[in-house]
């Protein structure tokens, strides 16, 4: 290469360079800051992934910071059937883990959905593999005892080694230990609060809206636990009943937040 070629080459290469530093920095932080913000991901102009699933648009993004709302009173953990708060948010729960449709992480992962699964050990079974792929995608993994017994009216040690059973297994598969503990068919009593304290848990966790086939029983409100069945034999599938509970929450005004950012 000619001196003279060189020379306007490497002046060309400078020059592009200047231009890509020139971008305004605060400019390429906002971006990254609304890709982190969002639970859904960051928006394309097609639309997608929301309208791959089912939704007209992304839903709102929840407050980044929201206070916790909930106390021990007396040593126990609060027993929390919906969150009382002012934010326009609702929290996808779901149960046992009977349920293990790979279209469901899917949903988890292009939608960024801040879910909860409280697992039963017995139930789960030997998938465990899948709940660690949902917790790669963001999913929260929380305690619903070894065997799914009701637990009201059992003694002590019987309810103690239900709970502090689930979160040793949980421990052992995924190095946590799990904040929240909700009750097998949501029956409890003081001393299933005493054991669920004693096993390191800050919340029981009940719900105030079930599904019926995919459809809340009532309007959503700001702060609804939703119950989210799995493991039905017949009618839709746990990616269609919460695809059908997101556009309920569309409706709503309303969108899905953490769970355990507010407990």
């Amino acid at each position: 290469m000619r001196p003279r070629t060189l020379v306007a080459a490497c002046l060309a290469a400078v020059l592009l360079t200047g231009c890509a530093q020139s971008v305004d920095p605060i400019e390429r932080l906002g971006k990254k800051a609304v890709q982190r913000v969002s639970p859904y991901g960051p928006a394309r102009a097609d639309g997608r992934p929301y309208r791959h699933w089912g939704l007209p648009a992304p839903l709102p993004a929840p407050p980044r910071m929201p206070a916790r709302t909930t106390a021990r009173r007396g040593g126990l953990p609060p027993v929390v059937r919906r969150v009382e708060t002012s934010d326009k948010v609702v929290f996808l729960t779901y149960d046992d883990g009977a349920e293990k449709d790979p279209r469901f992480v899917e949903l988890v992962r292009e939608l960024r959905l801040p879910v909860s699964m409280f697992l039963t050990d017995s139930v789960v079974g030997p998938g465990y593999g899948h709940f660690a792929r949902l917790r790669s995608v963001g999913a929260s993994i929380q305690n619903h005892t070894l065997d799914h017994p009701a637990l009201r009216g059992l003694p002590y040690p019987g309810q103690r080694a239900e709970i502090c059973g689930q979160q040793e297994k949980v421990r052992s598969r995924f190095g946590i230990r799990p904040r929240l503990f909700r009750p097998p068919y949501g029956t409890y009593d003081r001393t299933t609060l005493r054991a669920a304290a004693d096993c390191g848990l800050s919340a029981v966790v009940l719900w105030s809206v079930s599904l019926r086939g995919g459809t809340p029983e009532r309007p959503l409100r700001a702060g609804d636990i939703v119950s989210v069945a799995s493991g039905e034999a017949t009618g839709p599938t746990l990616t269609e009943r919460t695809t059908r509970v997101l556009r309920e929450i569309q409706r709503g005004g309303l969108t899905v937040a953490r769970l355990e950012d507010y407990l």
